[in-house]
């Protein structure tokens, strides 16, 4: 509890030659050794946090006498939570017991710990983003189109994420009349299933919190030492879970970093950072700005880029690695031209670890046809992922029947797959059985055998038949071999071996590497359980390859990444920042702001040669169109700059002002050249001012003027 960190206060933190405080600086010494009250860390890019939260952890555990039984650390990816897990563990041998997950996979464990107060099933299962949307397009039948089924599924999803119930105020949501009565017919059908859709995890724990303040007494009392990574990647969900959480008795901490705040689309709201000292009293804010990934220049760069959004609490990192080269800023003809520079600096030098980084993936298209025809190794991040592939979702419908047969959403999947003559109208007949089976789809199937044709009777006793021999031996081997018995007795092996040797695929090995998945699981109901909870929570996580592959990602990808040489390519208005405005406009100041954030995190990913590509004009979503330097670049010092302009010029141009020149005027203020050209014998200077607007001005009669060194 926080009294066990306060009563050895002083005698902890006069011990400054303890091993775990070596090699730290001094605001990641004070963030470890701080007591007593909520404690928020504001963490620079490459300042080490991850340090800094497990050795706080490591600390309490060491010299404070805390139980780890009583220490969640919560984060948003397994990865990190296993890295977290990992590093506390390599600290000290006291760190057994302590629970180190993301926030949905902790949700999770209270559900199945204290689920029952409120009715809620502890052998649930969890639908991804698919079967949930899946169970919803069941319900509404052909009452709306795909689009917006679609459309009334985000809107459910994003319900959940502000913790509102059918019965709340979802006029904020949708203001549809019948939007209520679908969100609560969907959550009726969803509890019929015994099961949770991804949203209910955090919510639904709010609830039972809220709602019982028994088990909120046993939680705050079990959990009194709570530590949250990446809070500013935090959605209304979350910043509730952890007011409810929260008691007399919490040692609170949160690590985060208001300016790489990037995931609004998901939800995450930056106010849960900027307000963290309001809705917490008495928070100290500690700042971590000593930089060790980046040199100088690159954080001089991304800093003065980042220092022009209005919605940040404010830090200055300081590099530890010297000042470095000037940041290469190159303007190309276009983004086939692009493509081949990036190409060209790879054969420069090959074996620097080098990413390629861009706003929207379909720009990754030029740099995979000219790697290719150039033979340059490179790996495409953002690929269908394992547990979204179609023959894995398959094995894990079938493989949820035997923890949870009132699984409607996993029997609609795997009932007719390999096929067993059970089609769509089939299907329905069978379910109309379900009140009577009480919603055992199983159950239902058996009631169902004397109403079915002769084809469909005999597919649908074929998998009773294999669903009792298989739930047989459950007990009885591990959940590996369970798996592969059931992939092989099912057809599901042959089915999709079948369909490798006709279109070249490796859907069979894939099959094989969910077995190899469940390797360390034993056997029995339970541990298949765990294995598929898994799953579904394993979020889509990049694992660095090996090799000196380029790597081509979207800037959203890099978040938590660092390479030796990054380019980022696309640095025009209307593709990075994906809005386009004009000069009769102002772009709306939060979008455009969480836009500057996402150039800043794929600036620091940069450890040496930071490199900016911007094209005249560019095919994107299979059209051209002209562009101008994105308004970001106008706000990188030029002294951190080496700018080339490598556009074709007519001959006949002789212009005072370049591309890329920084520039200023009486009445506008600061600029930025997009282009400068010879009009009727006389310069016209295209300028991409400060403000976001453009103007065309005629230096022979304005006041327009080069600002060097500026």
């Amino acid at each position: 509890m926080c009294g066990e960190w306060t009563s050895q206060r002083y005698t902890a933190m006069s011990d400054t030659n303890h091993p775990l405080l070596a090699n730290l600086n001094d605001a990641q010494r004070e963030a470890v050794l701080h007591t007593g009250s909520p404690l928020l860390i504001l963490a620079g890019a490459g300042s080490g946090k991850t340090r800094v939260i497990t050795t706080r952890i490591a600390w309490a555990l060491e010299t404070l006498g805390t139980r780890p039984q009583s220490v969640a650390a919560v984060t948003f990816t397994n990865k990190a939570a296993r890295e977290m897990e990992e590093r506390i563990t390599s600290m000290t041998d006291k760190a057994l017991g302590v629970t180190v997950r993301t926030f949905h996979s902790f949700c999770a464990l209270l559900l199945r710990m204290y689920g029952s107060a409120c009715g809620i099933n502890t052998s649930f299962l969890i639908y991804d983003e698919t079967d949930a949307m899946t169970l919803l397009k069941n319900l509404l039948k052909q009452q709306y189109a795909k689009n917006e089924i679609k459309q009334l599924f985000e809107d459910i999803m994003r319900a959940k994420d502000l913790c509102i119930a059918p019965d709340g105020d979802v006029e904020r949501i949708n203001r549809n009349p019948a939007f209520a009565e679908i969100y609560r017919q969907y959550e009726e059908r969803l509890a019929a299933t015994g099961n949770l859709d991804f949203g209910d995890l955090i919510m639904k724990t709010v609830f039972l919190l809220r709602e019982h303040s028994d088990v909120r007494a046993a939680v705050q009392m079990r959990f009194s030492t709570i530590l949250v990574d990446e809070y500013q990647d935090s959605n209304a969900a979350q910043f509730i879970l952890l007011k409810e959480l929260y008691g007399p008795g919490t040692s609170l901490s949160v690590v985060g970093d208001d300016d790489q705040s990037i995931y609004s689309f998901r939800g995450a709201e930056i106010s849960n950072i900027l307000t963290f000292h309001e809705s917490f009293p008495n928070t100290r804010v500690i700042r971590l700005e000593q930089n060790y990934r980046s040199t100088g220049r690159i954080l001089a760069a991304a800093s003065a880029v980042v220092s022009h959004n209005q919605g940040r609490l404010g830090k200055t990192l300081l590099s530890t690695r010297g000042e470095g080269n000037k940041i290469s800023l190159r303007f190309v003809k276009d983004n086939e031209t692009e493509a081949l520079q990036c190409a060209k600096l790879y054969d420069e030098n090959p074996d620097m670890e080098t990413a390629i980084i861009y706003r929207v993936n379909s720009q990754s298209r030029s740099f995979e046809e000219v790697f290719t025809r150039f033979s340059i190794p490179f790996l495409l991040v953002g690929a269908l992922r394992f547990y979204e592939r179609a023959e894995v979702k398959d094995a894990i419908a079938l493989l949820s029947l035997f923890v949870n047969p009132k699984d409607e959403i996993a029997f609609r999947r795997i009932i007719n797959t390999p096929v067993r003559g059970i089609g769509e109208k089939t299907l329905a007949s069978i379910l109309e059985y379900l009140p009577e089976a009480k919603g055992d789809v199983l159950e239902s199937l058996r009631l169902s055998l004397d109403s079915l044709s002769k084809r469909a009777r005999s597919g649908a006793q074929v998998f009773l038949a294999l669903y009792q021999d298989l739930a047989g031996q459950m007990d009885l081997t591990t959940t590996s071999m369970f798996i592969h018995e059931a992939m092989f007795k099912s057809g599901l092996y042959d089915f999709y071996r079948g369909q490798d040797k006709a279109e070249g695929t490796a859907k069979y090995q894939n099959l094989e590497e969910l077995v190899s998945a469940a390797q360390a699981f034993p056997g029995g109901k339970d541990a298949l359980a765990t294995f598929l909870e898994g799953t579904t929570l394993r979020a889509p996580e990049y694992e660095e390859p090996a090799g000196k592959r380029v790597m081509l990602i979207t800037a959203h990808n890099t978040k938590g990444l660092e390479f030796d040489r990054v380019i980022i390519t696309g640095c025009e208005d209307g593709v990075f920042p994906m809005i386009r405005t004009n000069m009769w406009e102002e772009p709306d100041r939060e979008a455009m702001e969480e836009e500057r954030r996402l150039f800043y995190v794929a600036m620091t990913r940069a450890r040496e040669q930071l490199i900016l590509f911007s094209a005249r004009r560019r095919l994107l979503f299979g059209r051209w169109s002209d562009s101008s330097p994105s308004r970001f670049l106008a706000e990188i010092p030029q002294e951190t700059l080496d700018i080339k302009d490598n556009t074709s010029k007519p001959e006949s141009m002789d212009t005072r002002f370049q591309r890329g020149d920084r520039v200023f005027h009486d009445d506008f203020g600061y600029g930025f050249v997009v282009e400068s050209s010879i009009k009727e014998g006389n310069e016209a200077v295209k300028v991409r001012l400060d403000s976001g607007r453009t103007a065309v001005f005629i230096p022979e009669y304005t006041s327009l003027m080069k600002v060097e060194g500026e």
